[in-house]
This record gives structure tokens, sequence and C-alpha cells, in this order.
């Protein structure tokens, strides 16, 4: 018992602890919900766009502007074909998914996992922290120039869109 303060009751319930628990925090439900805000709100935001551009069909013209990299030099940059991509992939066919932008595809399984961390850590109330190392950085700065090459290229042309 610390002292000076005789006579207190130094329990977890008397900290504000769960009753049996040893001493933590009751999660409350208004905290809950607030942890789940902006997990939630981001997979609502990308369920909306992967609906619209499932509904609104790429393929066919004047729904969508152009690349303008593209249309002023010719060159496929790393996102075209995204959204052909997004559209096949919402309907299932992963085939012309991953011929329209391979990238696009694994970049939808790296954000799926990624949103699946991040609902697991809000709901258990940790904090969800990403660092990444600068090394990484470069290494998809790498890949997304390789990507773009090699698909510009004559042998690269299976990664036209």
């Amino acid at each position: 018992m610390p002292a000076g303060v005789a006579g207190a009751v130094w329990s977890p319930e008397a900290l504000g602890g769960a009753p049996g628990w040893g001493g933590g925090p009751v999660p409350q439900p208004r905290a809950l919900a607030r942890r789940l805000a902006a997990p939630l709100g981001t997979l609502a935001g990308v369920a909306a766009a992967f609906a619209y551009v499932g509904t609104v069909d790429p393929n066919e013209p004047g729904h969508y502007p152009v690349c303008p990299l593209l249309r002023f030099t010719g060159i496929y940059c790393p996102g075209c074909g995204g959204l052909r991509s997004a559209h096949a992939f919402v309907h299932g066919d992963l085939g012309t998914a991953l011929g329209a932008n391979a990238l696009a595809v694994v970049g939808y399984g790296v954000f799926a996992v990624l949103m699946a961390v991040w609902l697991i850590r809000a709901v258990r109330g940790t904090p969800m922290r990403i660092a990444v190392a600068p090394v990484w950085w470069w290494g998809l700065g790498a890949a997304l120039a390789v990507f773009t090459l090699v698909r510009n290229l004559p042998f690269g042309s299976a990664l036209v869109p």
C-alpha cells in the first residue's frame, strides 16, 4: 500500500478495471464504434468505388478520362488498365483482371490483407501502426519502374492492357 494513503482499497475494480480480469478498463460499446469508424469508413469508400467501376464499364468510351501519359506520349503508366482490371475483378473475371493490370490485382490483395489486420486491431483496441523502412519504398518504386519499362517494350506485350 502506498505511503500516506491509509485505509485505501487498491483493487482492479477501484482503479477502473474489470472485476476478475486483472485490472484492464472495460471496453465501452461507444469506444468500439469509434475505433471501427475509420476502417469501416475506408472499406465503405473503397467498396463504393468498386461498385461504381463495376457498374459503369470502362471498356466503353466516354465514361472515364484517358490516361494523360498514354494520350500524349503513347507510354503505358503503371496504372494504365487499372479501371478495366477493377471492372473485371468485380465481375469475377480474374484472368481478364490480371491481363488488364496484374500489378493492380496484387494491390487488391495487399489492400484486403491490410484491411483485415486493421479491422482486427480496431476490435482488439490496439493501434494500427505501419512503419515501412525506406528500403521497401525504394523496392516498390523499382518494381513500378520495371513493370512500366517491361510493359512498354515489345517482349512485354502481355502486360499491355
